[in-house]
């Protein structure tokens, strides 16, 4: 179920867990500032998760709130994790969620690296157009 990300951050959120080890996950980067694990339910052959360590929302929460330290490390982090599943030749597509229209799920940032395959359109139903 899609969420408002004008609520306050949730302590119980899946990621929270995640990140207190309290729900394992199948992770393949970590640092001060970020954690990135392979999604439990894959929508590409490399599909991984990358999550702040700090409490943050939404995409907006974090860029509004969070330390240039920390934005620069989480940033930095996302481009690791792609060189390091070897998805830059090939290419691959981020996605960060924000709020109901997109479908954010989880009250925590997060960004999505999606790659191993050909990915098809940007948006279905648009065309495909190239960005």
């Amino acid at each position: 179920m899609p969420i408002d990300p004008t609520l306050p951050y949730d302590e119980n959120n899946i990621f929270a867990r995640i990140l207190r080890g309290e729900i394992p996950s199948k992770k393949v980067y970590e640092d001060e500032h970020a954690l990135a694990f392979h999604d439990i339910n894959p929508q590409a052959a490399v599909h991984i998760l990358v999550i702040p360590k700090g409490k943050y929302v939404s995409w907006d929460d974090f860029s509004g709130r969070g330390s240039a330290e920390e934005v620069a490390g989480f940033v930095r982090a996302v481009g690791q994790v792609a060189r390091d599943q070897g998805l830059v030749e090939p290419g691959y597509r981020l996605i960060a969620n924000l709020g109901i229209h997109s479908g954010q799920e989880v009250p925590h940032l997060h960004v999505h690296i999606f790659g191993g395959q050909p990915l098809g359109p940007m948006l279905a139903g648009r065309g495909g157009g190239r960005h």
